[in-house]
């Protein structure tokens, strides 16, 4: 079984790692080319015989992968080898090409990080395996093409639609033509054909093909690793129990003033655009509410001039009905707004059930320091998270900045607000998403 890979005497030497593995992993390693290197279990003199053989796979899948993969096989030799993959995925085909070099020479796969440990006597280099690693997106794809594969329990294998990587930011503002759609309906046969040819159930694609990209990754359960046949391994732990994350700090907040006035004009499911609200000029954008790409209603975010020159009004308006798997709560507890590195717990006013049509329409509302609103709506690639909570249910979703940046200096000059709290800011940095192609 491949969870006997040496995890004990990593153990051991566990002290050890926790001081290298900070200066060993940055942040960075992730969004770099996937790199591949042969390394040996450490220390030899606990190991002995048994020392086992990892290649590392770190970073991004690319297009030239495989090929970088097929150097390292030529160079070493890999019989007998587990391939450690810590990865945010990448590129389909580069997957799919990867994952069928992997399976030629029938190597083991796993997921962690592989770090450096302090040269032996003999100062030959060693190296332990830390299990706390994530296999996202199209990694897990990759981890499927061991012929046996263990995801430890401390590991994640996260997963999500393919999608055009240039129009990840702000899909539902993205427009689609008739190549693009061939393109994406082209992958997933790929993908549907190589699931086949590794083994596994087709329940894995069809898990990954749920998760829309506005939501957040599914983090795959133990359960579904060893029902998709992802997980070889038969001893796979029970999950642990889900740790509810801390709430928000609280934010003062506003008098509720969200009104059915925000419907008086269309509200644009494509861009933020200025609108009427409640006789005032407002930004406003729309987006569809799902859980795992069940849609089951929608929201409008409203964003409105605030007392005073430092915040702006924000309104939540939601509309939800009941979904083929999830059920109409009673009334919607909690709403969530972040930022960047700002939120605000917006108060809901109210959260009824309306019998024509069926639907429970909430209104919720807050505030936010008008330098964060005017960063979000600054050139680049940025986005606001919406979380919502009821019975127990989450919904997490992400919507882009598209339009913000024309229609923000107009609400800043209808507010009256002064230039220093307008969008004059340093061009946000923009993340690297890599391509579905």
């Amino acid at each position: 079984m491949l969870r006997s890979l040496g995890f004990a005497s990593s153990l051991a030497i566990a002290a050890t790692v926790s001081l290298l593995s900070a200066q060993a992993r940055s942040s960075s390693d992730r969004s770099l080319p996937m790199h591949f290197e042969l390394r040996s279990q450490g220390p030899a003199d606990g190991c002995a015989d048994t020392c086992e053989k990892w290649i590392s796979a770190a970073g991004a899948i690319t297009a030239d992968s495989a090929r970088d993969f097929l150097l390292l096989a030529k160079a070493k030799n890999l019989s007998g080898a587990t391939v450690v993959l810590d990865s945010d995925g990448g590129s389909v085909i580069g997957a799919i090409t990867l994952g069928r070099e992997i399976r030629k020479l029938s190597l083991n796969t796993t997921v962690g990080h592989v770090v450096d440990l302090p040269p032996g006597p003999q100062n030959e280099p060693r190296t332990a395996l830390l299990p706390r690693a994530d296999c996202e997106s199209m990694c897990a794809f990759v981890l499927l093409a061991g012929i046996q594969r263990s995801v430890p329990a401390e590991a994640r294998v996260m997963v999500h639609q393919i999608w055009l990587g240039d129009r990840r930011d702000d899909p539902t503002a993205a427009n689609y033509s008739a190549e693009d759609l061939v393109l994406v309906q082209r992958d997933v046969g790929r993908l549907a054909r190589y699931t086949a040819e590794m083994g596994a159930s087709i329940d894995l694609l069809d898990l990954a093909l749920r998760i829309p990209p506005w939501e957040p990754m599914h983090a795959m359960t133990r359960d579904e690793l060893r029902n998709t046949k992802l997980a070889t391994d038969e001893t796979l732990p029970a999950a642990p129990a889900a740790v509810a994350a801390s709430p928000a700090p609280a934010v003062s907040q506003p008098s509720p003033r969200v009104t059915d006035g925000a419907r008086a004009s269309p509200i644009s499911d494509r861009r933020w655009s200025m609108v009427e609200r409640a006789g005032t000029a407002a930004l406003a954008r729309r987006h569809p509410l799902t859980v795992e790409g069940e849609d089951i209603g929608s929201f409008d975010l409203v964003l409105a001039c605030g007392e005073g020159a430092s915040n702006y009004d924000v309104s939540y308006i939601e509309r939800r009905r009941n979904g083929e798997q999830i059920p109409l709560p009673g009334e919607l507890g909690k709403v969530t707004m972040r930022i960047g590195n700002a939120s605000a717990a917006l108060k809901v006013a109210s959260s009824e059930r309306r019998e024509t049509p069926d639907e429970l329409v909430t209104y919720a509302s807050g505030s936010l320091p008008a330098t964060v609103i005017a960063s979000f709506a600054s050139a680049g690639n940025r986005s606001i998270v919406i979380e919502t909570e009821s019975n127990g249910m989450v919904t997490v979703i992400r919507l882009g900045n598209t339009g913000a940046s024309t229609s923000f200096p107009k609400l800043t000059e209808s507010c009256g607000k002064g230039a220093g709290d307008r969008a004059d800011l340093v061009r946000p940095k923009t993340g690297n998403y890599a391509a579905a192609q």
